[in-house]
């Protein structure tokens, strides 16, 4: 509603515009930039005058009184004023951010001042605003100091890089309190462009161009919601800048930047729009990188982050399905003939295998027999667990996984022997009641676990067919199922699978009209009674 009235009173404006057209005496015209480029959306307003809003080439044409004194700019909910009055011409042209691409202007049509702090001393504009700004920023005051910030921003770009380093602290706090995903997406938007003039007036492209596209990922995929092509488009967005930042940065790239570079990859290529080549590529380039860091610094703290990456990588990889076992067999078959009683190198290399589905090959066999002698500890025997699973001998799979799970003291590791045993039960035994509760244990060490909340949806679905006699009933299971995937969704391992399962499984929803025949209201709590015993929210 608001925004029909808004569009009726711009057409209103604009209809008086044209009947007043006898008494106007001048035609304002110009084009508003943002950041150097037409702007499109901008409301432009002159005083005693007309209005319209700007098209893609930013380019307005007013009709105006003889005395009019300003023009009006307004985007989404900020307003900028230009004084004319006293200015000869018709044509003004107006930078809303950053400056006007041509020679002349003034300093309100946006031209910039480029010194730096110590140069602008005598300067009392900047002292002014600079002082207001600190001072309400020193108190966290962000709100307060956000029109301080802007002047310093657009006008006194070079004074001081931390006018970047702190704007992007100040942008956070605004993106984590915005009250609606336009408010947030605007405020993202020029959270995006704060990087790109970082980059323009302080250089150190490649490592902002990282924490551009770590925000950017951060903010626009948190909340699991984008599917199809906003997806891929923001995923795609995110995923160039951070190859470009490794490309750029080498051996000095952040470790968290190579880690959303394989997350962001694999996610583009089950989406189908990265090849095979380039998730590998993108797995060797990263996986030299973190070696380099490893066998190049002498600092424990930083050595050992790069360790903890270095598995997430491979963990990643091996998931993505883009390595495929014959490559990783060629690979590792000489590395275990070299390295046979290494524990440390066994495990790593059983795991690797594991992971990419490659469980069932004669180098998997024999490392897994290897380290059960070597060590039959806990992991070794989850291992044995596989092998015997393979082998289709499930009662010694069994005993295996019971084995793994009393003895493993690693919390995160014992996370995923509780996944791995609910998935073998349900999938072997029709278990549905046990599987959930192991997926559960599995929750209650790690309550992120994806794989585990998309197991748990899964069951549910097969589950529904034998849940009860009563279809309306059997229909209200989806409604539980859905929650569950929904929250997978948020997990990078499983935002593909999740939003596609819970897209699919909506149809299945109780119907309307039968739900209220059992006086059941949309919005409501409603339990799924019997074994499932969960509370959910009725939707249709």
């Amino acid at each position: 509603m608001k925004a029909f009235l808004r569009i009726s009173v711009l057409f209103i404006m604009s209809f008086m515009g044209i009947v007043s057209a006898p008494f106007a005496q001048r035609v304002i015209k110009g084009t508003v930039y943002m950041d150097e480029k037409p702007a499109a959306g901008v409301t432009v307003e002159a005083h005693k005058g007309g209005s319209m809003m700007t098209s893609f080439d930013g380019k307005y044409e007013i009709k105006a009184d003889a005395k009019t004194k300003y023009i009006k700019f307004t985007f989404i909910d900020e307003t900028k004023k230009l004084i004319i009055e006293g200015k000869s011409g018709d044509t003004f042209d107006y930078a809303f951010t950053g400056k006007i691409p041509i020679a002349g202007g003034n300093e309100e049509s946006g031209v910039v001042n480029l010194q730096s702090a110590a140069d602008l001393l005598d300067n009392n504009d900047f002292k002014t605003e600079y002082s207001l700004y600190n001072e309400f920023y020193k108190q966290k005051d962000y709100k307060s100091a956000l029109p301080h910030w802007k002047i310093l921003y657009e006008k006194y770009p070079k004074s001081t890089i931390n006018i970047y380093i702190q704007g992007a602290k100040m942008f956070n706090h605004f993106i984590e309190n915005a009250n609606t995903e336009v408010e947030k997406d605007k405020i993202l938007n020029d959270f995006v462009k704060l990087y790109e003039k970082r980059i323009k007036y302080f250089g150190n492209k490649g490592y902002v161009l990282g924490r551009k596209g770590t925000t950017w990922l951060k903010y626009k995929l948190e909340e699991g919601n984008l599917e199809g092509e906003a997806q891929i488009k923001a995923l795609k967005s995110g995923y160039d800048w951070l190859k470009e930042s490794v490309e750029e940065q080498g051996d000095e790239s952040e470790l968290p930047v190579l880690v959303l570079l394989m997350q962001t990859s694999r996610s583009l290529f089950k989406l189908g729009v990265l090849p095979k080549e380039s998730i590998v590529a993108n797995y060797e380039k990263c996986s030299s990188i973190v070696n380099t860091i490893i066998d190049k610094n002498s600092d424990t703290d930083l050595v050992g982050k790069a360790k903890k990456v270095q598995t997430y990588i491979e963990d990643i990889f091996g998931k993505s399905g883009a390595a495929d076992c014959e490559a990783l067999i060629s690979i590792f078959t000489p590395q275990f003939e070299k390295n046979s009683n290494d524990i440390e190198f066994t495990k790593n290399m059983l795991r690797r295998l594991r992971k990419a589905k490659c469980d069932d090959s004669k180098l998997y066999e024999n490392a897994t027999e290897r380290l059960y002698k070597l060590d039959p500890s806990a992991e070794a025997a989850f291992n044995m667990a596989h092998r015997y699973l393979k082998l289709k001998e499930f009662e010694k799979a069994k005993a295996y996984y019971k084995q793994a799970m009393e003895q493993e003291t690693d919390q995160e590791l014992l996370s995923t022997y509780y996944y791995e045993y609910a998935l073998f039960i349900y999938a072997k035994e029709n278990a549905y009641s046990e599987a959930r509760d192991y997926a559960r244990k599995a929750l209650a060490i790690n309550p992120n676990y994806c794989e585990a909340l998309m197991l748990i949806g899964d069951i549910y679905v097969a589950a529904s067919r034998s849940f009860s006699d009563d279809n309306f009933e059997k229909a209200t299971v989806f409604w539980v199922a859905v929650d569950y995937y929904k929250r997978a969704r948020r997990g990078e391992d499983c935002s593909i699978d999740a939003t596609k399962k819970a897209s699919n499984y909506k149809k299945y929803f109780p119907n309307k009209e039968v739900a209220f025949m059992n006086s059941i209201q949309e919005g409501a709590s409603y339990k799924v009674g019997g074994w499932i015993n969960e509370t959910t929210k009725v939707r249709f």
